[in-house]
Parts: structure tokens; C-alpha cells; sequence
């Protein structure tokens, strides 16, 4: 029987404001290698990018559209509120308070939080993000940091850690996130629950907050558009779909993104999609030059000239 479980975290998309600005903080500041980059399948006018570790290993992929004129997001409640990234241990984040101070980026204290050392900043766009020290992590491992990237690989970004989601109906979100997909409490401090999926520790943790003072978000960029979670295949894939029906859930049904197989549901206000973990980033790229060109699917690839034609110039080429 195939493993149904959800795996841990498979990706995270947010949205920028620009593709090229957000390239340059990816890869310079924050050390993530490009993967991907490809369009928006669904808006074929727009960037779709994908950051992840040297070998896109599920897990480790941070995403970003680019939408064309799109303005800032209006902070607030219901909303995906942080983007958690894992480093290997507590002396990364030293390193990377240092790095961020030295580009610009105001950076918290280093501080603990829920039994882990955390550091909190936001780029450039407004994106809000916690690094966590992976020293005292159970769970799943991490990545394998980029071993051409700016970071030393010792201190290196390699994974994604946990996710924040703030919703004014905090103690409901809650039973939802256990009674659909079994995530368990682990701990709860104040008004915020941390809770994880399958034993993944930081790789499949996220914390819901409560906050019903707060206006909504309007997402704009600097905003968190999705989490995905990871499922083994497509068979497992087709039983969260039946889940999902038997529970009364709308759904995206099955849709094929040619890197993977995902289908979406919007739990309450926050857009939950669920992703197989292959067929992967390089069917269609070598190891050496992943990113560096407009990567299509098969599906749009006879629409490329089109494609080509709406979407400006963006050049990721680096030197080998």
C-alpha cells in the first residue's frame, strides 16, 4: 500500500516584486542556488522561480511570482505571516546576522524560540522570514547547501523549516491541520500553537497564531501566497484527493506541473497544495546549468516563441 502520509514541507511560493531584484538576494545574500526558472503556469505573462538546495532536493525549495505591477501587501491576520529556512547549526546564524547586517538587512537578536535558536529578518520586498539553528532538530535532515553559492557550506541555507500562519480563528485552524492531515501539538506559548506532521521535526513543523485585532492581509508582494506539504507519489496523491472529497473539501483536483504532481484546497483563508516529491528539477536540465534558462513543460514548450515574447529578458547564466 502506498505511503499516505504528509512527508513534511515540500515548498514554499510567495510573491515578489521583482524577479531580478529577488534573484539577487536569493543567491547573493541569502546563498540559495536557482534551481528553476520557469513561468507561471497558470498566468504564462508571469516568472516562476525556485530556490532550493545544490541538488533541489524536495524540502528544501523556496518559490517566488513575479507579478507585473502588483503593490505591496497590507500586513495582517489570516494569512501565511513567516517563512521559516533551517541552517546546520547555531554558528550560521552568527554568520548570517553578520552577512544580512553587512547587505543592508536589519536583523533581530538571536533568540529562542519553542527550544530553537532563531533569527528573524525581511528582504527586501517586506517578505518576513525566521533562519532556525538546526543543533537541537529531531526530525528530518537537511539538504546539501549550494557548493557554488557565496554561503560557506557549513553555515549554508539547506533546508526550509517551519511555517507561520496566522488566523483569527486560531483554536479551529488548529483541529482542521490535526483532524485532515494529522498534525499533532507539540507546544503552545501565549497565543501560538507549534505543531508537526510525521515526526518531520523543523522539515514539517509550522505555528499558528491567533490575531483577530488585526486587519485582513491583502496579499500584494512581500506576501506568502502557499505551502506545500510533501506526499511519496501519485498514488498518494489520489487518496488525498478522495479525502478530500469524502470531507466535503474543494479541491484543485489533480494537476500535473511536470516537476511534480500537486493538488490544492484552501483551508479556510490559507492555500494548502500538496505535492509528490518527483519527478524532480532536472528532467530537463544538467546538475551544472540548472536555472540558467526559461525551463518550459512539455505542455507550453510549443508556445515558447509566445512566451518569449511577453516576458522580459532575465539572465541567470553564472560562470562555470
Amino acid at each position: 500500500m502506498a505511503n499516505t502520509h504528509l512527508l513534511g514541507i515540500h515548498h514554499v511560493t510567495a510573491i515578489t516584486e521583482s524577479a531580478e531584484d529577488n534573484y539577487k538576494f536569493m543567491t547573493e545574500v541569502l546563498g540559495m542556488r536557482l534551481v528553476k526558472k520557469t513561468v507561471n503556469q497558470d498566468d504564462i505573462h508571469t516568472y516562476h522561480t525556485f530556490f532550493a538546495d545544490d541538488v533541489a532536493t524536495p524540502g528544501t525549495d523556496l518559490t517566488f511570482f513575479d507579478f507585473p505591477n502588483i503593490p505591496a501587501k497590507k500586513e495582517g491576520t489570516n494569512s501565511i505571516s513567516r517563512i521559516g529556512l533551517r541552517v546546520p547549526n547555531d554558528e550560521a546564524l552568527e554568520y548570517y546576522k553578520n552577512r544580512l547586517e553587512d547587505n543592508g538587512i536589519n536583523a533581530s537578536e538571536i533568540e529562542d524560540y519553542f527550544g530553537y535558536q532563531t533569527l528573524t529578518f525581511s528582504d527586501p520586498d517586506g517578505q518576513n522570514y525566521r533562519l532556525y539553528s538546526d543543533t537541537n532538530n529531531k526530525g528530518l535532515d537537511g539538504g546539501t547547501p549550494w557548493k557554488e553559492g557565496p554561503v560557506p557550506e557549513e553555515f549554508a541555507i539547506h533546508a526550509l523549516g517551519p511555517i507561520e500562519i496566522t488566523v483569527a480563528y486560531a483554536e479551529d485552524f488548529t483541529k482542521l491541520m490535526h483532524i485532515i492531515y494529522n498534525f499533532q501539538t507539540v507546544d503552545s506559548k501565549g497565543d501560538s500553537t507549534w505543531m508537526e506532521v510525521n515526526n518531520a521535526g523543523l522539515g514539517g513543523a509550522m505555528v499558528i497564531h491567533h490575531d483577530e485585532e488585526s486587519q485582513q492581509e491583502y496579499q500584494g508582494y512581500g506576501a506568502t501566497h502557499h505551502v506545500a506539504f510533501r506526499v511519496e507519489d501519485r498514488a498518494a496523491l489520489e487518496f488525498w484527493l478522495d479525502k478530500y472529497n469524502e470531507m466535503g473539501i474543494g479541491s484543485s483536483g489533480h494537476v500535473d506541473r511536470f516537476y511534480f504532481e500537486a493538488l490544492y484546497a484552501r483551508i479556510g483563508h490559507i492555500l494548502i497544495e500538496l505535492s509528490t516529491d518527483g519527478p524532480g528539477f532536472m528532467q530537463d536540465e544538467p546538475y551544472e546549468t540548472l536555472g540558467e534558462s526559461l525551463s518550459l513543460p512539455p505542455f507550453i514548450e510549443s508556445r515558447r516563441e509566445y512566451i518569449e515574447s511577453q516576458i522580459r529578458p532575465f539572465d541567470t547564466t553564472r560562470e562555470h
